[in-house]
């Protein structure tokens, strides 16, 4: 199976695209097995991340590669925490500290007013210089809810309602969950895109 470079230190990343992108052929390897370098994540919009990392990881390891930049977007929050979901609590990136932070921030907002979704901006460079590359974007809508619930996920996943299911995202069998995310919309799209 040839290697692609997933554009990511997290291994949970790494397990949930790799099921992703099964059907492709492609066995995906981090970012951090070629680099210790971090790449600052200093653009506007989830698309421009996902370039900047990707283009980083195709670079460094001479591979095809992929990057996802992602991140929860909440509306009575005016959007935030967007492309600083990761750091949302500042650096270093701690998953406990930014849920404790968008709790806090929602506090006085009724259940009902918590609308939120997760965007994943997905992008697939041939090489590092790759003047075409392919984008794909997939969202997944829910709420916020007032306390965590569920083990599975990371990040803000214990604390988004999935109103289909009556669960959190935590609370979801990994394998639906890469079903029905957003990034598994976007890895979708992408797909339908290197098909043609």
């Amino acid at each position: 199976m040839p290697d692609i470079v997933l554009a990511s230190r997290n291994p949970k990343k790494l397990k949930e695209l790799q099921a992703l992108i099964a059907p492709l052929g492609y066995t995906a390897r981090l970012v951090s097995e070629f680099s210790d370098e971090d790449v600052a994540e200093t653009a506007p919009t989830f698309i421009e991340n996902a370039l900047l990392k990707a283009r980083h990881a195709a670079r460094v390891s001479g591979l095809p590669a992929i990057a996802d930049d992602s991140g929860l977007e909440v509306a009575a929050l005016g959007g935030a925490p967007g492309v600083y979901s990761a750091r949302y609590a500042g650096e270093p990136s701690d998953d406990a500290a930014n849920n404790a932070k968008l709790l806090a921030a929602l506090r006085d907002v009724p259940a009902a007013a918590r609308e939120a979704r997760f965007v994943s901006a997905l992008v697939w460079l041939r090489h590092a210089d790759d003047p075409v590359p392919m984008i794909a974007l997939g969202t997944w809508a829910g709420r916020i809810l007032e306390t965590a619930r569920g083990a599975n996920g990371f990040g803000y996943d214990p604390l988004f309602w999935v109103e289909a299911y009556g669960k959190s995202a935590a609370e979801l069998a990994p394998a639906l969950k890469n079903r029905i995310s957003h990034r598994a919309r976007a890895m979708r799209a992408l797909l339908r895109q290197l098909r043609a």
